[in-house]
């Protein structure tokens, strides 16, 4: 416990030091594929943001899926890829490749869905190489291009609003 403690430490020194180096410039492209990073700790209804991201006309084929989990039981089975602090060094290097993989994906849109600053997610979101990111209004503002006010638990609207403006802005 104590060596998370200082684990977070070093990992929000280190993503606070990113941050300000942080260029965030947008792509005018039309999204095609989609990165969606969920926290899996405060919001659990991963498959119905999915079913709704593909509802709004985006192929299933073209989303891909990264979560992550403070703690995982003993007996729990994940199907779909995760991360969790053990997983991040001290320094922010990443040492599962499924994680890695997701991160050089140049994706055309990635959905940052959560809602709390926990320094491995926000170095995932930085370290992407996706070309436009979008997230909730209480996450660091930098880290994201688009900003949607709205709460984790409401799925349904942060996805209408989302297509909503990606058609104001000749996204999709």
């Amino acid at each position: 416990m104590f060596y998370n403690i200082i684990k977070n430490f070093f990992l929000k020194k280190n993503v606070t030091k990113k941050l300000a180096t942080h260029n965030a410039l947008a792509s005018n492209e039309k999204v095609v594929t989609v990165g969606v990073l969920v926290d899996e700790s405060y919001f659990s209804q991963t498959q119905q943001l999915l079913d709704k991201i593909v509802s709004q006309g985006i192929d299933a084929s073209n989303i891909s899926l990264l979560v992550y989990k403070d703690k995982i039981k003993k007996k729990e089975e994940i199907n779909e890829p995760f991360l969790t602090l053990k997983d991040v060094s001290i320094s922010g290097e990443i040492t599962k490749e499924v994680v890695n993989d997701f991160i050089k994906t140049p994706f055309d849109l990635l959905i940052n869905y959560y809602d709390v600053n926990k320094s491995s997610l926000l170095l995932l979101s930085i370290k992407s190489k996706a070309k436009f990111k979008v997230g909730f209004d209480t996450v660091d503002k930098r880290v994201n291009h688009f900003i949607i006010k709205s709460l984790v638990e409401n799925f349904d609207e942060f996805v209408l609003e989302l297509f909503k403006y990606l058609k104001i802005l000749n996204k999709i």
